[in-house]
């Protein structure tokens, strides 16, 4: 059955809008996730972070962001390419669907890699440092490596990635590494929580407040993931789009399961308990390392690869920990670690031919570009807000919670009482 110009143009648009809505969901995903894993007396600003960086990353990415990243005469700053008739400049046959629906697809990936940042410095920053952070990594450092990835432009005009064989189909790499890069070169320069490690090498243990909510956040993060991953596939009107993005939801949610099961066991074997905070990380891990590539491993390998996630995620929170780079919620092991993994993984099932795909020579140059530029880009800002303004909070605030000190509220109040 063959579908008019109009009709799969309405289907796709449709179809992208209602996928980007389920990854602006992955908001509160994150939102609840990182509230369940910092201590009570944190809670609130974790919570303000997170709203907070949505919108910021939704202004600027409308700002400057798109612009940097797909660049053209048609989208300009402040989307003035986009009418209410689609994008001057583009013919009507030459879209697939709506200019606007791929520039709201787009802003929330952006509000995706900001967030994989607030969980790693809780609990020690300062709000309004970590906010101009995401001013300057949502609206240049993650459009920059955008536009070298998914953009298609040369990195500084040396080489083109795709020209190289690397491939990130949803982002394991482009977004999900790259909030890990940032995030990490955040915490080198704020330090560990106080009372985290003691002087004679002790790991102390430090239990969020509340897994219910941690547990709740995994299970929203699971389900925006079918927007993350399946929206990637840009197109659902035909029977061949169709099949794919079926193919793409089916196998994203075997990584997940692989992940988890895998974390759960190796807890097991290592401590002698199931440890949820591992499982939880262990369904995260395996989203993140199929996200690279999620349409051409069968659901067997789907689930291999999310379980090699899990067990990956928890040997790195581990080694983190020994090397005293401390991250609350385990972000940079589970979006860092496992999306390097995820985008070594994709040449498995999608190797290089004359039709596409990606080589492992390909994949590394890719990881490292964004790797390097996220990294030192994020640390220059970071090093700079803390000349400027300060980026951690006094020893006495971190003490009593940083709630108090930067929001003025306490998420429980019945049960702190200004401390926890």
């Amino acid at each position: 059955m063959e579908i008019t110009f109009e009709l799969g143009y309405a289907l796709d648009t449709f179809y992208f809008l209602i996928c980007g809505a389920l990854v602006m969901w992955m908001a509160a995903g994150f939102t609840m996730l990182e509230a369940g894993l910092v201590r009570a007396k944190n809670t609130t600003e974790i919570l303000t972070k997170n709203v907070a960086l949505y919108a910021i990353s939704c202004i600027m990415y409308m700002v400057c962001g798109y612009a940097i990243m797909y660049g053209g005469d048609d989208f300009t700053w402040f989307l003035s390419g986009i009418t209410e008739d689609g994008a001057t400049g583009v013919a009507e046959d030459a879209a697939t669907y709506a200019p606007s629906a791929d520039f709201f697809f787009q802003v929330v990936f952006v509000a995706t890699a900001m967030s994989i940042v607030s969980g790693a410095v809780a609990e020690r920053m300062k709000l309004w440092a970590f906010l101009a952070f995401a001013v300057v990594l949502t609206g240049f450092i993650y459009p920059m490596e955008g536009a070298w990835t998914w953009g298609g432009e040369a990195v500084f005009g040396m080489y083109t990635l795709g020209d190289l064989g690397f491939s990130d189909f949803a982002g394991s790499g482009i977004v999900h590494m790259a909030g890990a890069a940032a995030a990490l070169a955040g915490v080198l320069v704020l330090g560990a929580r106080k009372g985290k490690y003691t002087a004679d090498g002790k790991i102390n243990a430090i239990p969020g407040a509340n897994l219910p909510l941690a547990t709740l956040g995994t299970f929203i993060l699971w389900m925006g993931w079918f927007g993350f991953n399946g929206g990637s596939v840009l197109a659902t009107a035909s029977v061949e789009s169709a099949n794919a993005v079926a193919v793409v939801f089916m196998n994203t949610n075997a990584a997940a399961a692989g992940g988890l099961v895998a974390a759960l066991i190796l807890a097991r074997v290592l401590f002698g308990k199931a440890d949820l905070t591992m499982a939880l990380n262990g369904a995260l891990a395996g989203l993140v390392a199929i996200t690279a590539e999620p349409s051409t491993p069968t659901p067997l390998q789907a689930t291999l690869f999310g379980a090699l996630g899990g067990l990956l995620v928890v040997g790195s929170i581990i080694t983190l920990d020994k090397l005293k780079i401390d991250d609350p919620v385990g972000a940079i092991s589970v979006h860092g670690v496992v999306g390097l993994l995820g985008l070594l993984l994709v040449p498995v099932t999608n190797p290089l031919t004359a039709d596409g795909g990606s080589s492992f020579s390909g994949q590394l140059i890719g990881a490292l570009t964004i790797f390097v530029w996220v990294f030192v880009t994020s640390l220059v800002v970071w090093l700079i807000l803390k000349a400027i303004i300060g980026i951690r909070v006094s020893e006495e605030e971190e003490f009593d919670g940083v709630d108090m000190s930067e929001c003025g509220l306490e998420a429980y109040p019945d049960f702190t009482g200004g401390r926890s």
